[in-house]
């Protein structure tokens, strides 16, 4: 008869998955630059953060840590580009705008927890899973948690700009392995990337689980995962979790 598996760690992306920001992000620059007396729409503040943090991310991956940037520079950075691609050309009128952005989104009450990700984690522990976070974040994730009053949920915060590597690098999941000394196939992350969390997680032999939300799914990407694996919401975590500890030991 199988070896019925049982799950000892459950690591958590944290944006998009845990929380997000309560206002969309061009409406949040478009805020911030009307109270220092810019008016740009939102729509196009919105296109040219996109566009400018993929860029970025492309050219300094990781904050620029490898580069010497910190990562409050890197950040400031994309803000002062997001800016003059949205058609503000003085610098010197965003700069103030850019510091006040940063110190916003390092404060817990720009964040909102989404829907049922307390519950679940909670009901996680109540299960005996330990629990911690590995993140393509910033130095910032931590206070942001514990304002939040989620950082008592985690036995560790794990970021990108921490470990030197981000998701989907193999690195940064074996270093969390390592710090809850934990095998790869008693622990499972919990994310809403394919290709960062999915994917990542996987490749190094752990569990995984995508967060898909309400949006569907690219269907190649529904196509070549199991249907046990797609959460339409963080609640479908716990019957997915029952699922996979009935099955037997695999991925």
């Amino acid at each position: 008869m199988a070896r019925r598996l049982q799950l000892r760690l459950l690591t958590w992306d944290v944006k998009d998955t845990l929380l997000r920001p309560h206002q969309p992000i061009g409406e949040e620059y478009a805020t911030k630059a009307r109270a220092h007396g810019l008016e740009v729409e939102a729509a196009a503040l919105e296109q040219a953060f996109w566009q400018v943090y993929r860029a970025q991310s492309l050219s300094f991956p990781n904050y620029g840590l490898s580069h010497g940037l910190t990562s409050r520079q890197w950040w400031l950075d994309v803000v002062l580009q997001t800016f003059h691609r949205a058609g503000v050309q003085d610098a010197r009128a965003v700069a103030p705008i850019a510091d006040q952005l940063y110190k916003d989104f390092s404060n817990p009450c720009t964040w909102q927890v989404l829907q049922g990700a307390e519950a679940t984690l909670r009901e996680c522990q109540k299960r005996g899973l330990r629990l911690a976070v590995v993140s393509n974040f910033d130095r910032r994730l931590e206070g942001i948690l514990v304002g939040l009053g989620l950082r008592e949920h985690f036995e560790f915060v794990l970021t990108s700009e921490a470990a030197g590597w981000p998701k989907p690098d193999p690195r940064i999941f074996r270093e969390a392995l390592r710090l809850a000394q934990v095998e790869p196939a008693a622990a499972a992350h919990v994310g809403d990337s394919y290709p960062l969390d999915y994917k990542g997680a996987r490749a190094i032999g752990m569990h995984s689980f995508l967060v898909a939300g309400p949006e569907p799914l690219d269907p190649e990407v529904k196509d070549s995962i199991p249907q046990e694996h797609i959460l339409p919401s963080l609640p479908h975590l716990l019957p997915a979790l029952d699922h996979l500890e009935s099955s037997p030991p695999q991925l």
